[in-house]
């Protein structure tokens, strides 16, 4: 269960959830915390496996007691740390890659081919060679495409496993996957080349987090498998849901309240963010039961027609199984007090928003940051936004004006709770030639141990 600290009175609080092990390296072993950040250097990411594994077995279990039968991979892009595949990799479940990079290291990982996805659009032949050497599960996204992995694996006397890519009824522009007449035309084709293809099935993109929508796409995807099977292709029984499935960060009320008083006036030069993530939105485990149990053809739920077709389905999490298994620190290196004249403070850490990637979203990271306060400090409530330390005017790691407990003094921690999924490196840079940032795994260990740590790697 993931505890949930008291509110206080702070306007605007976005407190964010903390997952126990979470809690308890921050209130039994700060003094390791700030040893860390000391010798490794800010901003400093915390990754925690034995949250990712808890996950992974929570999920599993939602698809059980759903009565579905469904293959996990996780989405490597998410993060690079590679004790995630690690994980994976001891725990049975798949990875999902984009490009040779990602194949390398899972394969290096420990992950073996036949449970590695790979889904980048239009890929080239040198990823195809890879995939079909070590036997993967390839989504194809193009006639064209579907033609050279043929070709490829006529040469290497293999035959490739491929899921089709289909664009969905609800989001038919998606620049993702094949259109009606493409899908036609390469269930047809795969049938031609079976000596060299074998479809698998369907997958598809979707963009947003309704369990509907996505029900609604997967349901289509099977009546292309039913089709795809009177066509000459028996082995159409996959059908991968791709991810979307979300992570709350903050308690549903807070969301709320945050959506109905936000306005640009609670932001650093007064920023007018369009669109956020939405932080308080329902867990993965409990999407999953709505995704599975939605009502497709005839009334029947998604998972009875599916388990009535012989259907098994693949999703590719990523933030999902990333839900509280890091974190990330910086040292405050500044604190420009202009309360008098602004009404805020602007906090500069060492380190950039390049560290925290948002941004590369064109919105806020908005759970409240952590203060841990080098010396103690008076409670009162201190409005600050937090800034990063290179020359960039947009360098802002928060925007939004957060009410900190106590004011922040230059050598105090913050610490942005719940960073895994897609924060810490989908937009990291050595701009100014700063290195970029370290991971340090941890793992709490049985009660009283002191936690173990080391840098991440294989």
């Amino acid at each position: 269960m993931l505890e949930r600290p008291a509110v206080t009175a702070r306007p605007f609080a976005l407190t964010a959830l903390r997952h126990p092990v979470v809690s308890a390296l921050l209130a039994d072993h700060r003094a390791l915390l700030t040893d860390l950040l000391d010798g490794l250097g800010s901003p400093l990411h915390v990754v925690l496996p034995e949250v990712f594994e808890e996950n992974v077995r929570t999920l599993r279990q939602a698809f059980a007691e759903a009565g579905a039968a469904a293959d996990l991979l996780f989405a490597k892009k998410a993060n690079k740390a590679a004790c995630y595949t690690t994980s994976a990799a001891t725990l049975g479940i798949g990875v999902d890659v984009a490009g040779a990079p990602e194949l390398i290291k899972a394969l290096a990982g420990g992950v073996p081919g036949h449970r590695i996805g790979i889904s980048g659009p239009e890929k080239d032949d040198a990823l195809h060679r890879l995939a079909v050497q070590h036997g993967c599960l390839v989504a194809v996204d193009s006639i064209s495409e579907l033609r050279r992995l043929a070709a490829t694996a006529r040469a290497a006397r293999r035959q490739a496993d491929v899921l089709l890519r289909s664009r969905t009824a609800a989001q038919p522009g998606s620049r993702f996957g094949l259109s009606t007449a493409e899908r036609d035309a390469a269930v047809g084709l795969c049938a031609e080349l079976a000596a060299d293809i074998s479809l698998r099935g369907f997958s598809f993109h979707l963009n947003g987090y309704s369990p509907a929508e996505r029900a609604t796409a997967a349901n289509e995807m099977i009546g292309h498998c039913l089709d795809a099977r009177r066509r000459g292709s028996p082995s159409a029984r996959l059908v991968d849901m791709g991810g979307g499935l979300p992570v709350r960060y903050v308690e549903p009320r807070l969301w709320d309240d945050f959506l109905r008083q936000n306005e640009p006036a609670h932001y650093h030069g007064a920023k007018d963010f369009k669109d956020f993530y939405p932080y308080g939105g329902q867990p993965a485990a409990r999407a999953v039961a709505a995704i599975m149990a939605h009502s497709v053809d005839g009334g029947q739920s998604l998972a009875a027609r599916a388990a009535r077709h012989g259907i098994r389905f693949a999703v590719e999490p990523g933030r999902a199984l990333l839900d509280q298994a890091g974190f990330t620190m910086y040292r405050v290196q500044q604190v420009d007090d202009r309360r008098e004249s602004d009404g805020y403070a602007i906090v500069t850490v060492a380190g950039s928003s390049f560290s925290l990637s948002e941004q590369w979203f064109g919105s806020d990271y908005l759970p409240d940051p952590l203060l841990l306060s080098a010396q103690p400090g008076a409670a009162e409530v201190f409005p600050a936004c937090v800034a990063g330390s290179t020359c960039l005017e947009s360098d802002m790691v928060t925007w939004r004006k957060i009410g900190f407990p106590r004011p922040v003094r230059r050598g105090d921690h913050l610490v942005y709770l719940n960073t895994a999924g897609y924060q810490m490196d989908s937009n990291e840079s050595p701009f100014h030639d700063a290195p970029l940032p370290r991971k340090v795994v941890v793992r709490l260990g049985d009660e009283g141990a002191r936690p173990r740590w080391r840098l991440d790697g294989i």
